[in-house]
């Protein structure tokens, strides 16, 4: 199966998944959502992880301990 037969699918799915009263926000909120997490798959599958400590770094500026 090709990439955009693929995507095509994958956009069918989305379409059939959200409610009745959804929005083109509803709608792009749920694309990004899919290619966040579609990116962070990638990245971890290349072997890209955050070290704990760089985990606890990021969490500080926010004001969460860790």
């Amino acid at each position: 199966m090709d990439t955009t037969s693929s995507l095509k699918q994958e956009l069918h799915s989305l379409a059939d998944h959200l409610p009745d009263n959804a929005t083109w926000d509803d709608v792009i909120e749920q694309v990004q959502l899919r290619k966040a997490v579609e990116e962070g798959l990638a990245a971890a599958d290349r072997g890209e992880f955050a070290s704990p400590e760089e985990i606890r770094k990021t969490f500080a500026r926010w004001g969460v301990q860790a």
